[in-house]
């Protein structure tokens, strides 16, 4: 029995830019991604947020999110996540309630709790120059709650009556915790949190309460998979995200590398052993190489929902893994959407 044809696969895409591309480019091509991956019968298309970062131009959750939902028809769009603590609670509310509202039944909104982006720029963000705290974060979870059921004093328009499925996002334990103990779908981010994967998940479904939302937990793991004809392309494809990390360990940001600069690129001996313990912790290869793990991953999860990401700089070979994956999961197109239990 396979778990991937079981389970619905989506996509988060960070609106990469790239060394030969610009913002404007990078913005196109997310639209064009999200109506190819619609076409293949993907089943989200959520957008990270991140600042203060060259290479990533999904600042704007919210108006990429209006976007994507315009220029496609059935799939679900989101945010992986809205980090709420560079945001009041008043203006999400009033930006997902319009969402939903203009696009019933296609919104999703996930929250996370993390900055997204380096300290001076979330003091930027947050307009403060007190402390940068996330140890709030429950109370503002329960602020953001309360406009979309009513129960704040303030009204935000048109936010009550027009609540989205919320999620929660997370790369450790304390997410989990929450989102199990308020009933709500819980994301962990696994292509950067793979150890934490399973105790997390586990920790969600013993703490979970059941609730308005969903009767029974809920949970989507984010990976990172690339996908090509063969293994040594997909490791040539591959080659930029691992030199993007690299960089980011050295605190050097700028757009993502082409995979012919991340190959010319002079590595040291440290740094080519950093890149390769990277690149082996992700789902990298031919079809025949990335089904197995992927299948195994979904046994050791347990994860109701499959959401890929990949640091791949060519726009091509993006559309070209995200079609391979889509054969290998069984949706060759639209009409073969996989169904979901509840409305998450």
């Amino acid at each position: 029995m396979s778990r991937l044809r079981d389970v619905p696969l989506s996509v988060l895409d960070l609106a990469l830019v790239s060394t030969v591309t610009d913002a404007r480019t990078s913005l196109r091509q997310s639209r064009e991604l999200a109506q190819h991956v619609e076409r293949l019968g993907y089943h989200r298309f959520w957008f990270a947020e991140h600042h203060n970062m060259t290479g990533i131009a999904s600042s704007s959750p919210a108006i990429l999110i209006s976007h994507i939902a315009d220029a496609t028809s059935t799939l679900r769009v989101g945010s992986g996540g809205v980090m709420l603590p560079n945001h009041p609670p008043l203006v999400v509310a009033e930006q997902f309630g319009t969402l939903t509202a203009l696009h019933p039944g296609r919104i999703d909104l996930g929250i996370g709790r993390a900055p997204g982006t380096d300290q001076r720029t979330a003091r930027a963000l947050r307009r403060t120059e007190g402390p940068l705290s996330v140890d709030d974060f429950p109370r503002q979870l329960t602020e953001l709650l309360g406009y979309f059921d009513g129960t704040e004093a303030l009204s935000a328009v048109p936010a009550e009556g027009n609540k989205p499925p919320v999620w929660l996002l997370g790369s450790s334990g304390y997410s989990a915790q929450v989102a199990g103990l308020l009933g709500l779908p819980f994301a962990f981010a696994h292509h950067f949190s793979a150890e934490h994967t399973v105790p997390a998940l586990r920790l969600y479904r013993e703490r979970f309460q059941p609730s308005a939302a969903l009767d029974r937990p809920h949970a989507m793991i984010c990976a990172t998979v690339i996908v090509a004809d063969t293994d040594e392309r997909a490791q040539w494809v591959a080659g930029p995200g691992g030199l993007a990390y690299l960089r980011l360990r050295q605190n050097q940001h700028g757009p993502i590398n082409t995979p012919q600069e991340a190959a010319d690129y002079p590595y040291s001996d440290l740094e080519r052993l950093i890149v390769r313990e990277r690149l082996d912790e992700q789902i990298i290869g031919s079809p025949d190489t990335v089904a197995p793990r992927l299948e195994k991953l979904l046994a050791d999860t347990g994860a109701d929902e499959l959401m890929v990401t990949m640091m791949v700089a060519d726009h091509a070979d993006r559309m070209r893994s995200y079609e391979l994956l889509a054969e290998l999961a069984g949706r060759s197109d639209s009409s073969e959407r996989v169904k979901t239990e509840v409305e998450v």
